[in-house]
């Protein structure tokens, strides 16, 4: 590779496609060059699946349709799926669809999800398939089946989770742009844990045909990447309605979000909860997160004292819907139809209990059994209706705050990333999830932004919510804060 292409995952992915559609270098240069990095990194863990001559093949589509005039910002871009998304496979020919499980290890789906062809339409070329919590199941990729995730700003410490693997190799430079998946603060958290950008749309905006489920009525597929621009214009090629396969498609017409970018945010108004900031926040967190919301403001934005006085239920409510919904989507997982299945079973009560007791990890059985027991008769009406009365409460509890700001704005996590090992109760992992939970139980787009460094010198995120379909807005905030700033442009060594 030419010397003038050696550093090529230093640019952002609407960079990189500018290069390509120039000719200044090829798709399949610079699916080369990452690839390459791929296997430097493997340490990190970040990937499960790669396939050199698929992604290859890929980059050569891509470099034939430039040839042919066509254009776009993505077209010949590298990038990577989290493992959750469904990939085609030509009899052995593919990437296994894993969920980061051993009950689906091997698999080789017969369809592309609908993201997935999306992206593949526009002409972006996959790298192979990320790391994650086992089903999406965690807050710290310790919970993949295969190998946990490790930071690319520390290697002791965790990348966050569930789309660890997604955060690890935008942070590394083994991808400008990927696929994740939110369903409580998936992708956000991981997001400013790894010092990147992540976005989660409104509930509905990105199909779910073709992404393994975990709680139906909360995940949602979005996007990870270096920066706004970045996530805006690789948000433009995953959304869109889906009616036919997916009966929680919104039936919104695609859009291009990328359209308000570089708009002033002058007399933007920006609600800070105060339930955002108490004693469990941690203060280098605290500290950088007051700077950013101080630099909004010098960039012409308004601050907004607000109240989400639910905030705290959030967490024992979600661990009521999101176990239940699991232990209902996870039954398919049988020994008879498909993924894992014992070996030599006595009778079907044995195939079904020693093929769940050998195909799922622990943190899935917990949120199993967890799901089960608030489903089971006598419990359904005492926890899992109470806890879907609450969450309206929460999504009411937006709507009002929502009167008085256009952004809500605050912190993504408690701390910055722990130790490897550190959180083995699981119950601390959850606490974890407060400030994430609150706006996936009210279906809201969110956004992770980088907005400095805390302990250890370890990345911070600024999280900023939004109300119902507007994630052209908070995009163009954080791109205004990005123009502002140099955060998302600062990367881990090598």
């Amino acid at each position: 590779m030419s010397e003038l292409h050696t550093e090529l995952h230093t640019l952002s992915a609407l960079q990189l496609g500018a290069k390509i559609a120039a000719k200044e270098v090829s798709s399949v240069e610079a699916a080369q060059h990452f690839l390459t990095r791929i296997k430097a990194h493997e340490n990190l863990g970040a990937f499960l699946a790669v396939d050199d001559e698929l992604t290859l093949a890929q980059a050569r589509a891509a470099d034939a349709r430039i040839a042919a005039g066509e254009r776009g910002s993505l077209l010949g871009v590298p990038m990577a799926h989290k493992d959750i998304f469904a990939t085609r496979c030509d009899g052995n020919l593919g990437w296994p669809t894993t969920a980061g499980s051993k009950m689906l290890a091997g698999y080789h789906s017969s369809f592309d999800s609908t993201v997935v062809k999306k992206i593949k339409d526009s002409g972006a070329v996959c790298l192979g398939k990320l790391n994650c919590d086992e089903f999406a199941m965690g807050s710290s990729n310790e919970n993949s089946a295969f190998k946990p995730v490790r930071n690319p700003w520390d290697a002791s410490r965790i990348p966050g989770g569930s789309s660890g693997g997604s955060a690890a190799a935008v942070a590394s430079g083994l991808a400008p742009f990927v696929t994740g998946t939110d369903t409580g603060g998936s992708i956000r958290q991981p997001a400013s844990f790894c010092g990147i950008t992540g976005i989660k749309p409104t509930y509905g905006r990105a199909s779910r045909y073709g992404m393994v489920a975990f709680a139906s009525s909360l995940d949602q597929a979005g996007i990870m990447s270096r920066d706004a621009a970045d996530a805006a214009a690789a948000l433009s090629a995953i959304c869109g309605p889906d009616l036919d396969r997916d009966s929680t498609s919104l039936d919104v017409p695609a859009e291009d979000f990328s359209r308000h970018l570089g708009r002033s945010i002058e007399g933007l108004r920006i609600g800070v909860p105060k339930e955002f900031f108490g004693a469990g926040l941690s203060e280098d967190v605290r500290a950088a997160v007051e700077a950013a919301l101080a630099q909004l403001e010098k960039l012409g934005a308004k601050r907004v004292p607000i109240e989400l006085p639910r905030t705290e239920l959030s967490i024992p409510v979600y661990y009521i819907i999101a176990p239940a919904e699991a232990s209902s989507n996870l039954s398919r997982f049988d020994g008879v139809k498909f993924g894992h299945r014992a070996a030599d079973p006595k009778d079907l009560l044995d195939l079904y209990k020693r093929t769940r007791a050998e195909g799922f990890g622990d943190e899935v059985k917990r949120r199993i059994m967890i799901g089960a027991y608030v489903l089971s008769h006598g419990y359904y009406d005492a926890y899992y209706v109470k806890a879907q009365q609450i969450r309206r409460l929460i999504a009411d509890d937006f709507q009002r705050a929502f009167t008085q700001c256009d952004v809500i704005a605050g912190p993504v996590a408690p701390t910055v990333a722990w130790k490897l090992g550190e959180k083995s109760d699981p119950v601390a992992n959850y606490l974890a999830d407060i400030f994430t939970l609150p706006g996936s139980l009210a279906g809201l787009p969110g956004m992770s932004i980088p907005c400095g460094f805390g302990e250890a010198n370890m990345p911070v995120g600024l999280q900023l919510l939004g109300n119902h379909l507007q994630e052209s807005l908070l995009l163009n905030a954080a791109h205004q804060f990005q123009l502002a700033t140099d955060w998302h442009l600062k990367r881990p060594a090598a």
